[in-house]
Order: C-alpha cells, then sequence, then structure tokens
C-alpha cells in the first residue's frame, strides 16, 4: 500500500489574483495559482527520497541532507499553467513571477554519469490516483535531457521560504520556460531515457495538434513544453473610467520561453498596433511593457496588447491558450 497522505485528495485548485492585480514583479506565494490533479500529498523532509536510475552510471537515492549538501542556486522566472488539460486551447492566464531557490538538475545528474545514450529525463511525483476517469499511479512527465544544462532546478523553497504543501514540499522539479505541468510536484524519481514517457500525461493529455501553414491539423502532436509568447494589461482595469483626452499608461507584463522582443498595444475598434515600450529579458522573468493613450471618443474602449518572441512567434487573437488579453474601459 502506498504510504503517502492526501489532504484533499482528487483535484485540487487555486485561481490566481486577476491581472489588473498582478503589479508586483514579484509575485506574492499566497497570489500564486495551485493546479493539483491528483491531490496534495503530505511528505515530511525526513521521510522524503528522490531515486535517479535508468540510463545513469551510478543509480542514487538522495534523502534531503545529501541535497542540501550541493550548493543553493537562485533564480527568478515565469510559472504558467498552461490550463485545463480537458480544454487546452482555452485562455486561463494563470501566470505569476517567482524566486526558486534550490539545486541546479544538472550538477546532481553529473554525479550519476548519464549515458550517452540517454535523451529524456521522467519525472514522478508522489501522487497517484484518478484524472478524468484514468487511473495514474503516478504523475509522471518527462522533458529532454539537452534542456536540463540551462537553469533547470531541484526546488525547495520560494521566494525565500520552503515549499507549502500545494506548491510541491518537500521538493519539487523547476523547468524555467516551460509550462507549469513539466516542473512535477513532490519529485520522487528521475529516470534517464531514450524515449519519451508513456504515461496518461504525456500521451492522452498536455499534447497539442500540429497545423500546417493554413491552420488546418496535420494528425501530429507536439509536447506542452516551452511557453509561447503572451501578454497581459495590468493597468487600466477592466470597466475602469477615464477622461477623455487625458493621457493615460497601458501597462503590463510580456513573457515566453527565450524572452519576448516586442510588445504592440491597441486602443478600440483601431486596427493599428502600436510598438509599446518594453524593458530587456532578464533571465526568464516576465517582462514590463507601457505604451501612453490619449482617448479622443466618449464610451466603452477595448484595450489589447501583442507580444511576439524571439523567435518571431506571435500571440495569435484568438483560438489558442496565448490568444490577445482584452480590457474593456468606459471614457468620459
Amino acid at each position: 500500500m502506498n504510504p503517502v497522505r492526501f489532504d484533499p485528495q482528487g483535484p485540487f485548485m487555486r485561481d490566481p489574483i486577476p491581472p489588473h492585480q498582478m503589479r508586483d514583479r514579484l509575485t506574492r506565494i499566497q497570489d500564486v495559482f495551485v493546479q493539483c490533479h491528483l491531490g496534495v500529498p503530505r511528505i515530511e523532509p525526513d521521510q522524503w527520497s528522490l531515486t535517479i536510475d535508468g540510463m545513469v552510471e551510478r543509480p542514487r537515492t538522495l534523502r534531503f541532507d545529501d541535497l542540501m549538501r550541493y550548493p543553493k542556486t537562485e533564480l527568478s522566472t515565469v510559472h504558467q499553467c498552461c490550463g485545463s488539460p480537458l480544454a487546452p486551447l482555452e485562455p486561463k492566464r494563470r501566470i505569476c513571477n517567482i524566486r526558486w531557490s534550490g539545486v541546479r538538475l544538472v550538477e546532481v545528474l553529473a554525479d550519476c554519469r548519464p549515458g550517452a545514450s540517454a535523451q529524456y529525463i521522467w519525472s514522478c511525483g508522489a501522487d497517484f490516483g484518478e484524472f478524468s476517469g484514468v487511473v495514474v499511479d503516478p504523475y509522471m512527465k518527462d522533458l529532454p535531457i539537452a534542456r536540463v544544462a540551462d537553469d533547470v532546478l531541484i526546488a525547495y523553497e520560494m521566494n525565500g521560504s520552503a515549499l507549502l504543501a500545494e506548491h510541491g514540499f518537500p521538493v519539487r522539479l523547476v523547468v524555467p520556460g516551460f509550462y507549469g505541468t513539466n516542473s512535477v510536484k513532490w519529485l520522487t524519481r528521475m529516470t534517464l531515457a531514450e524515449r519519451r514517457a508513456q504515461g496518461a500525461f504525456t500521451t492522452r493529455w498536455y499534447n497539442d495538434p500540429v497545423l500546417d501553414d493554413s491552420g488546418v491539423e496535420t494528425g501530429e502532436t507536439t509536447p506542452v513544453w516551452s511557453i509561447a509568447p503572451e501578454s497581459l494589461i495590468v493597468s487600466p482595469m477592466p470597466h475602469e473610467t477615464i477622461e477623455l483626452s487625458t493621457e493615460r499608461e497601458i501597462w503590463g507584463w510580456a513573457w515566453a520561453d527565450g524572452g519576448v522582443r516586442s510588445v504592440h498595444a491597441r486602443a478600440g475598434d483601431d486596427a493599428t498596433w502600436r510598438p509599446a515600450e518594453l524593458e530587456p529579458p532578464h533571465g526568464r522573468e516576465w517582462q514590463r511593457f507601457s505604451i501612453r493613450w490619449t482617448p479622443r471618443q466618449h464610451g466603452a474602449v477595448v484595450l489589447a496588447s501583442r507580444a511576439e518572441s524571439f523567435s518571431g512567434e506571435i500571440q495569435p487573437l484568438s483560438g489558442r491558450r496565448n490568444a490577445i488579453h482584452e480590457v474593456a474601459v468606459n471614457v468620459v
């Protein structure tokens, strides 16, 4: 019998604060969204261990004290839920910017001596159970081993404090630039392999259809890994009253795996997207953008922002999880 205690058991989530409240560069822990597919395991640090096996010369099982012997690394990054696996193209805006602390996975793997043929890492959490009628034991995701050298962490702190249980206490994986579903919480096993993992969360869910140049599905899929370019407007807030002919700042956050190189904004029915000022990328944190706007007509106006990544991908108008964010205001 699996000894893990759940509280609560079964799917558990907490929505983030709305975009107009995301004013802080670093998101407060109490404002970070929660998405647990199978429940929240309750694990004490002295009961936790991480087994690393598969295509390695030296399989290892690390206790928490073993992990703490490695150098501590801190990094700040956006952390985003890609949305429900049952409605994968619906925008959810579950986004935050967090400072993580932990151990670089590449340093831990070096001591295990990965085999030259290893291409993927399968990561397993302590959570198990049923999701959408499918029995899962355990929650398992994978990622290309080539990504590990960048900034992947085995994390044990969030914003300088120990992880909360719902965020993966005592230890979780953090894959900056990848959607949150890949940052396995309550991490207990990592297996190096030549092929992708075959669990429900890598085959049944979290795979997007590949589209051709005309937008038609090809029948192939691609894993939900890299975060697509996205932006949201923090100010003005929805339904805010704005005076006619008074200059206002429209500002918000933009992000993407690899960073955002430009943001454009528009107001009302104006088809012209105007370039916004955008701060340069800093690691994988979100980037602040702003633009000045002076309303010239009374009535309802819809504001929108649109981000473009360094790879040239542009935030779509609709139909995808990263579709543009719109804010309706009233000009008087």
